[in-house]
């Protein structure tokens, strides 16, 4: 059975049966099973054949495919952990992806925008089952293995605050800035004047609504605009320019775009800072069924890919940080929290989109475990002297962000040789 072959290749370690639609058993693999296999119908076989890196989650998704013994997760460890393999069209396609990427990544603004709202418009009550109290879609930072999610969250936003070295009353734009949480912390623990774009209706409307409860819709603004068409009418507005997580939504034909834009918003002393997903084992293609399910136009890219844009960019890469396994652990608290929250879900949707939620969150966890998937932070600035000559700076302004109190008036800067001169 050349299933039994390609599961086996595909296989790390553990024992599995494999139980097919006749009800065959296949045992892949030494010892006693650990987890089960069962196919439910026998076109699901030719599927896996056809196209595994696709049709394997969707048969989950329709109940075609099951795993007894553990869950989904356990089932893509064992397989993810092992050597890759497709089947003969599944690897005409990956060959072909690298050629196809320019197309499946061309997302001019229309596109952008449908991209977006596939995505981010699901409810605010679903992102809240998993997510913690700030609403933080993103890599979360673990200085200590053993903290919570909302801990982490809040250390990521203050490990970002601390390389925007940021002072009161400064103009900062956040470029995709999802529920806001990001720009509220930002305009509450340093003082700066906020500015937060979206291409999500659903997401707007969430920041605006906190931005008033917080008290803070005098010094933060959130609105709907791609950064494309925003960049053309504020050149040189702003002093600072974050992004986190949106990077990946760009695609590698408009990263020049993107990078131009920064460095266009950016008065001549602006810093940036770039949180991203990124992989570790050079360019690539994204996941078929991630693309097509989950974050359409979507790409996690090589820093090769990154940064040999920057350096055409008239800008400096003035530092760059690789966050390896924080995203694994973060995507460990959703995937708990979702699980936790199933019933809950299903009644927002159905038991089809939490089967693919429990597969996206699975899959995406085991991808920054086991397949090179990390996140970086690239800080860029218009002119060599923008930031400091050593990276203590960090350091100082993230203790002082962690200890100081709610509504702090902001933390200066240690000034660099220029601004001494």
């Amino acid at each position: 059975m050349l299933l039994v072959h390609l599961l086996a290749a595909a296989k790390g370690d553990g024992t599995l049966d494999l139980v097919t639609a006749t009800g065959r058993h296949h045992s892949i693999g030494s010892g006693p099973p650990k987890l089960t296999l069962r196919l439910h119908d026998r076109a699901v076989e030719r599927d896996l054949l056809l196209n595994p890196r696709l049709n394997f989650g969707e048969a989950y998704m329709d109940g075609r495919l099951s795993v007894d013994g553990g869950t989904i997760y356990d089932l893509l460890a064992m397989l993810m952990s092992g050597t890759e393999v497709q089947g003969a069209l599944g690897r005409a396609a990956h060959s072909l992806s690298p050629l196809l990427r320019r197309l499946q990544q061309y997302n001019p603004m229309r596109r952008s925008r449908q991209n977006v709202e596939h995505h981010y418009n699901l409810s605010r009550q679903f992102y809240q089952l998993f997510l913690d109290r700030d609403m933080q879609y993103s890599c979360a930072y673990f200085p200590d293995p053993s903290m919570s999610l909302e801990d982490a969250q809040e250390a990521k936003k203050r490990h970002i605050a601390a390389k925007l070295l940021l002072v009161p009353g400064m103009r900062v734009l956040d470029i995709g800035c999802g529920w806001g949480g990001m720009a509220l912390y930002l305009a509450r623990r340093t003082g700066a004047r906020v500015t937060g774009i979206t291409l999500s209706s659903e997401q707007l409307a969430v920041a605006r609504q906190r931005a008033q409860e917080a008290g803070l819709a005098d010094r933060v603004n959130f609105e709907l605009h791609d950064y494309r068409e925003f960049a053309a009418n504020h050149r040189g507005v702003f002093d600072r320019i974050v992004s986190v997580g949106m990077f990946e939504h760009v695609g590698v034909p408009h990263y020049r775009n993107y990078f131009d834009a920064v460095h266009d918003m950016l008065n001549d002393d602006g810093v940036a800072l770039i949180h991203a997903i990124g992989r570790l084992d050079g360019p690539g293609a994204t996941n078929p069924w991630i693309r097509k399910y989950i974050f359409p136009g979507g790409y996690s890219p090589a820093l090769s890919e990154v940064l040999a844009v920057v350096e055409r960019s008239a800008l400096f890469t003035t530092d760059v940080e690789v966050l390896r396994l924080h995203y694994a652990e973060t995507l460990r608290h959703w995937r708990n929290r979702f699980d936790a929250h199933r019933e809950e879900a299903k009644k927002l949707f159905d038991e089809r989109f939490c089967r693919m939620w429990e597969f996206y969150l699975a899959g995406a966890e085991l991808a920054f475990r086991l397949q090179g998937h990390m996140v970086f932070q690239i800080q860029l600035a218009r002119t060599l002297g923008a930031v400091p000559l050593t990276r203590d700076y960090m350091v100082n302004a993230e203790h002082e962000l962690g200890s100081a109190s709610t509504g702090s008036a902001g933390l200066r800067p240690a000034r660099t040789p220029e601004s001494a001169a």
